[in-house]
């Protein structure tokens, strides 16, 4: 579904993905990376439990909400990677006060 253009080429960030290591490309956002990682769902609801993935990729729908360095919510798509940094798929809401 996704790929991406074999002519760039950029330095790789390492990150982890729900506890294993990936590799993004410098200045990718945190949805950018899931897709390239082959990861399509980033969160499921918390009513039915539908799963959901990254769609406008400008901070417009909320789909691609995900949990990064311990912080919940965060919209994949307007955070850029970094070195170390954990991003964890959300399941259903989350709970207060984490």
């Amino acid at each position: 579904m996704f790929r991406r253009l074999p002519e760039i080429e950029e330095a790789a960030v390492a990150i982890t993905i729900d506890g294993r290591p990936a590799q993004a490309r410098a200045g990718d956002s945190v949805a950018a990376a899931l897709l390239a990682a082959g990861v399509e769902v980033c969160r499921t609801t918390p009513v039915s439990g539908a799963p959901r993935a990254p769609y406008c990729m400008m901070g417009v729908c909320f789909e691609c909400l995900v949990t990064i360095d311990g912080v919940g919510n965060r919209q994949g798509c307007l955070v850029r990677v970094r070195d170390g940094m954990a991003v964890e798929t959300q399941k259903g809401g989350r709970e207060p006060g984490r």
